[in-house]
């Protein structure tokens, strides 16, 4: 941490650093009193907090006279300091004053630090709450995933160094806000956690968390901030939450609410701990869903998935469906939040879907790629193929994709296959992926990269330049290092691509894909290349099937091939057209695939079959076989046996009259 430049600060902060335990900095403390006497007599009197001055006059900003004035209304919890001069000079009259509400109105209009720094130097009286605030603004712009963008411009900076400076020897004096947010922001800002500055805000912190004093969300901004500095499972961590559980919880606000989820989101280390208290709290939240702004939906609905609270589904429903209003309202990162839900819990809504329709065609182009992404994402899930959002995201995709991650740019592209849509904007976008597949092809995972790859199979897209190293040795050792390894639907995936180009591209003449890594069936259990026949619909079309047919014995049922396809129902013709056995091998002259397709073979919106199977379809056909779709739609409509023969008849023996038997 970089405190004041002063040679007694820097021997106080170097000497500091030393300690390793909470117990020998306090000796280290103790041992450099006189030290610190020696600071506190330049300021002749009662130092005071959170006064900042100009640039010009920070040398000596120190060594000047204070005096602290405390706020004495009886429900106030803010302290207030006042900076002049002398102490017998008012700090109203000599000093800039700005109220808490014009203070934060400006505050938030700033766009960078430097902004706030500058407009905090120009203030002489600020109370500890406005500084407080003003360090978390200025961790919206310096903090990121990585950590502080730019540590000398904010650690060194003169001002940032002065409210350290004054935070760390008025601790005792700062109100509960004050405290508990500066900790905060320090503790996101990356301040050294064994400075003076931390020890002395986190032993204050310590001493009226022991009182039993701080409000619910002064004990969870306290919490999230234990939580960044040594992670869950610590002993003051627990003594919090277990301070939350005895507040009533009915007279929670629902800002209040929202942060002890995200609290519990990041504390909870085993399986059903402080579970009693989630249930309370959705129970509750369940009956103030109605109350909800966008962005505490957003918050709440992040923490469900986080804590996997399963148990809570009608609180989730609850909040999807009051989400769906707010849909043009949310932020990228609120939108984010609520898609995953929505994902994580196997949620759809027809209405939020419709609002998606309206937001993703105005908005592609300017969202963050993860919300465009993760909309994606939701698509895919609940198998909704909707051309709006799909055209929209492939005319994007085709401008901005090289700022996209590579995980981002597959969850762009697999859905297209998965749903088997092909956009106007296809040759287009299909450029633009090779080429960033020529350019960053060793940054993909190796697994996402056969997902990419696959995807673009199933809509007629192949990846031929790119199939050497796919079926490489290198790449295969590294499907199989990375989980979840060469288990079965890898290999499938491996197969079925390796299929397609054999069948699809015979110009083809790159490695093959040695034998030990085919499989001998697409059908495995759980996730699979090819759907089971639906039973109930199978059952109707095989009656159909022996009343046309006249026995059970003309038509074979859940046949494998060796091409790895398992076919629905498989009819053998002679030369003559005439009906063979199902056990009969020789003379076969033409084979009949029936595909009695489902609900699930289909997209849940409309009747568009799903990648997979119109890529089986697409191979059988190449294989030889006369491919003959039963679509349940069709076939469910019709009232009585005598229409199902009909039907089955004009479908799979078109040009043959039938006689009566």
């Amino acid at each position: 941490m970089a405190l004041i430049n002063l040679q007694s600060f820097q021997f106080y902060s170097s000497s500091v650093r030393t300690c390793r335990s909470l117990g020998t900095l306090r000796k280290t403390l103790n041992h450099l009193s006189d030290q610190g006497r020696q600071l506190r007599s330049w300021c002749c009197g009662s130092s005071v907090f959170g006064t900042v001055v100009s640039r010009v006059r920070f040398r000596y900003v120190f060594c000047r006279n204070y005096h602290a004035e405390l706020w004495n209304q009886p429900n106030s919890i803010m302290g207030t300091v006042h900076l002049h001069r002398d102490a017998g000079n008012s700090s109203k009259s000599d000093g800039k004053w700005m109220d808490e509400q014009n203070f934060f109105m400006e505050l938030n209009s700033f766009n960078s630090s430097n902004e706030i720094f500058k407009f905090l130097s120009s203030l002489e009286v600020i109370s500890d709450t406005m500084a407080a605030a003003a360090l978390q603004r200025i961790c919206e712009f310096e903090v990121d995933d990585s950590g502080l963008k730019n540590p000398e411009a904010i650690l060194e900076n003169e001002v940032f160094r002065a409210l350290c400076f004054q935070f760390e020897h008025e601790s005792q004096k700062l109100s509960d806000t004050g405290l508990v947010t500066a900790l905060q922001a320090l503790i996101k800002l990356r301040v050294d956690p064994w400075s003076t500055l931390i020890v002395h805000l986190v032993s204050e912190s310590q001493e009226r968390l022991d009182k039993g004093q701080l409000t619910i969300r002064n004990l969870c901004i306290l919490g999230e901030s234990l939580l960044d500095l040594e992670g869950p499972g610590g002993t003051m961590l627990e003594q919090i939450v277990n301070q939350v559980q005895g507040k009533k919880l009915e007279e929670w606000t629902t800002e209040e609410i929202a942060m002890v989820y995200e609290m519990l989101q990041m504390s909870i280390t085993e399986e059903g701990q402080y579970q009693d208290l989630l249930n309370h709290m959705n129970n509750i939240t369940l009956t103030l869903a109605s109350q909800l702004s966008p962005k505490l939906i957003s918050r709440i609905l992040k923490a469900l998935v986080i804590l996997d609270q399963t148990q809570a589904i009608p609180l989730v429903i609850r909040l999807c469906k009051y989400s769906v209003r707010h849909v043009p309202q949310f932020t990228d990162d609120e939108l984010v939040n609520v898609l995953e839900a929505f994902i994580h819990f196997g949620y759809s809504d027809q209405f939020f879907t419709e609002a998606l329709k309206r937001l993703v065609p105005k908005s592609s182009f300017t969202m963050d790629p993860e919300a465009v992404s993760k909309v994606m994402q939701y698509c895919c899930r609940k198998l909704i193929r909707s051309k709006t959002i799909f055209d929209a995201v492939a005319e994007s995709f085709a401008y901005n994709a090289d700022k996209y991650t590579t995980r981002q740019i597959a969850e762009y592209i697999v859905p297209f296959g998965t749903l088997n849509y092909l956009p106007p904007s296809a040759p287009s976008v299909f450029r633009k992926l090779e080429s960033i597949l020529n350019a960053r092809f060793t940054q993909f995972q190796p697994h996402t990269l056969l997902n990419l790859l696959h995807s673009c199979t199933l809509i007629e897209r192949y990846p031929v330049n790119f199939l050497a190293k796919i079926f490489s040795p290198y790449f295969l050792q590294q499907l199989q290092a990375q989980t979840p390894g060469l288990d079965s639907f890898v290999l499938s995936q491996l197969t079925q691509l390796f299929l397609t180009v054999t069948l699809e591209c015979p110009f083809y003449e790159g490695p093959k894909l040695l034998p030990k890594y085919q499989v001998k069936s697409f059908l495995i259990p759980g996730r699979s290349l090819e759907s089971s026949v639906d039973v109930h619909l199978y059952n109707r079309v095989k009656t159909g099937l022996v009343d046309l047919l006249g026995t059970r014995m003309y038509f074979a049922s859940h046949v494998l091939t060796q091409y790895c396809y398992t076919l629905d129902v498989e009819i053998k013709l002679d030369e003559g057209g005439f009906v063979l056995p199902a056990t009969q091998y020789e003379e076969v002259h033409r084979r009949i695939a029936l595909c009695i397709d489902g609900p699930k073979r289909f997209c849940s919106n409309n009747h568009s079959l799903l990648g997979k199977e119109a890529i089986k379809q697409r191979h059988l056909q190449l294989l030889g076989y006369e491919v003959v779709e039963i679509p349940f739609f069709e076939f469910e409509t019709l009232d009585n046996s005598r229409e199902r023969v009909e039907y089955l008849h004009k479908k799979i023996f078109p040009k043959t009259y039938r006689l009566n038997w």
